[in-house]
């Protein structure tokens, strides 16, 4: 069984490390863009809502103004 030398463990641990951070920071990275794609999509349901009540509300007051001329 061949013997490593301390530089060779030395560098195994220091490319865990990096490894250990890199992933880290990308999982950091990632879980925050999806928590921005989620308020995102959330803003676009509630737009979604405004605006079919706002054809409600304007097909309302055309109701409302044929009353008022007949």
């Amino acid at each position: 069984m061949p013997q490593f030398s301390s530089e060779f463990w030395f560098q195994i641990v220091l490319y865990a490390v990096s490894l250990g951070t890199i992933y880290g920071g990308l999982t950091a990275r990632i879980k925050s863009m999806e928590e921005k794609v989620n308020k995102h999509n959330n803003l676009i349901e509630r737009m979604y809502r405004v605006e079919e009540s706002a054809k409600s509300a304007h097909k309302r007051i055309d109701e409302l103004r044929e009353e008022v001329i007949e």
